[in-house]
């Protein structure tokens, strides 16, 4: 018997797909030049039983399996490796509960990340961490990442929303982790260790989140800066300020330019690079942060800085930013970082990444949750030139070192996949890779779940 029979004996059969041209499809993420191999065939399970039976087959056979949502992510996460099954959790999509007296909520993986701020929306309630993918990325995909996004820099990633979840184990086993009340410090907390984990220490099934009440409405700063290095100022100055607002973006002119070339936005901004910010403070309390974020920008050089009075443009600026990534991509690959550094070191990690760009005559444009120092530099090369895309490589890895130098971490919330693997080690001392691989090798024995991401083999 082989693998596949032992799956069509367990599972429906519309659950398979063995066309190489669906399964190439899903082969990778949307990370840049990570390699990533042919799968042998790709499962799209509905229940958290169907996906025990694919994890059971895949030990019985010692064939890896290599967990997926929707794809989205920025690392090599999800990428296939020769002879794998491709688990996708993208039919997984039930939202079984809501619950509005304990804020919290029950779905499946496969639920899109807005479709649930939706859904929980109509009870008042509201799901704070918002990638940019937050209208495709789905849940499980930003558990395993610990996804944050423009919301983060008030009310945390991912991991902080995360009350406990049902997991599929690297033995096959059907598991409960975490709580579902209000507090819970009964044993290790295995539901936060699976945050963040990519797929490679379990397969998430099911998760219980926190909810927040809705919030009322934002306020909007903008600032136009003639140089990066200026607005890293700004932000430094905010955080200085002791202001924490509900969002405070970054984006360029290469950025923007190439949001309205597609999307024709008419984003007519005469600045080389835009700070945005949000505050949600309510009433008058909330008019006094929005006017010091506004004095801190203009005492940090910004050229012109106001609160909007045009929710239509704030708006534009906002879909602007979380559309920058597709945007350039039409220009030619993009290779995508994700360092973070403190906040007071922001303007010395832009004016390094400045100079990094020129030296290796790369193109990068930048985009950046600023607020809380989570900095995305797009480093962008023209189709098939491979010298170019060697000198955006090299960029790429001296971006990393100069986060590490700064005190920084090499990503903030893509996860470390394949392209980060290289930057956790030098992050982290020996004794603590030494600790990850005992974790994994704990939880996955037979060593099948997403084998060859995070943590190379010692």
């Amino acid at each position: 018997m082989t693998l596949l029979d032992r799956l069509r004996e367990r599972i429906p059969a519309d659950r398979l797909q063995l066309d190489p041209g669906v399964t190439a499809s899903y082969s990778h993420d949307e990370a840049e030049w990570a390699p990533h191999g042919a799968p042998l065939v790709l499962v799209r399970p509905r229940t958290a039983e169907e996906v025990q039976e694919v994890v059971r087959a895949c030990i019985e056979f010692d064939v890896p399996v290599v967990p997926r949502g929707a794809g989205t992510g920025l690392s090599g996460g999800a990428n296939a490796v020769d002879g794998c099954v491709v688990l996708s959790t993208e039919a997984m999509t039930t939202i079984s509960e809501i619950d509005a007296v304990e804020r919290l909520a029950v779905v499946q993986p496969g639920v899109v990340n807005d479709h649930l701020r939706a859904a929980v929306a109509e009870h008042g309630l509201w799901y704070p961490p918002d990638p940019a993918s937050a209208p495709w990325s789905t849940i499980g995909g930003n558990v395993a990442t610990n996804a944050g996004g423009l919301c983060c820099v008030k009310y945390g990633v991912t991991a902080d929303y995360v009350l406990g979840m049902q997991v599929v184990t690297g033995t096959g086993e059907l598991v409960r982790l975490g709580r579902r009340t209000a507090k819970g410090v009964a044993g290790y907390d295995l539901a936060r260790l699976m945050v963040g984990s990519e797929g490679t220490l379990g397969v998430i099934t099911e998760v219980t989140l926190k909810l927040r009440p809705q919030r009322p409405p934002e306020r909007t700063v903008a600032g136009y800066f003639s140089s990066i290095v200026d607005a890293g100022r700004a932000v430094a100055a905010v955080g200085a300020a002791g202001l924490v607002p509900s969002a405070l973006e970054l984006i360029d002119r290469h950025c923007l330019e190439a949001v309205d070339a597609w999307k024709k936005m008419g984003l007519a901004v005469e600045a080389d690079v835009v700070l945005l910010a949000r505050c949600d403070v309510p009433g008058v309390a909330g008019d006094e942060e929005a006017e010091a974020i506004r004095a801190c920008f203009e005492q940090a050089g910004a050229t012109w800085a106001a609160r909007s009075t045009d929710q239509a443009e704030a708006d534009a600026l906002f879909d602007a930013r979380r559309l920058a990534y597709p945007a350039l991509e039409r220009l030619g690959p993009v290779l995508t970082e994700d360092v973070c550094v403190p906040k007071a070191a922001v303007p010395e990690m832009l004016a390094r990444i400045e100079a990094i760009g020129a030296k290796h005559d790369t193109l990068i444009a930048n985009i950046a949750h600023a607020g809380d120092g989570n900095l995305h530099p797009l480093l962008v090369t023209p189709r098939g030139d491979d010298e170019a895309r060697a000198r955006a490589q090299r960029a790429f890895e001296e971006i990393i070192a100069a986060a590490l130098a700064l005190g920084g971490t090499v990503t903030g919330e893509h996860g470390v996949g394949l392209l980060k693997m290289d930057g956790l080690a030098a992050e982290l001392p020996p004794a603590v890779m030494d600790m990850h691989r005992a974790v994994k090798a704990a939880l996955d024995p037979h060593g099948i779940l997403n084998p060859g991401k995070v943590i190379a083999a010692d």
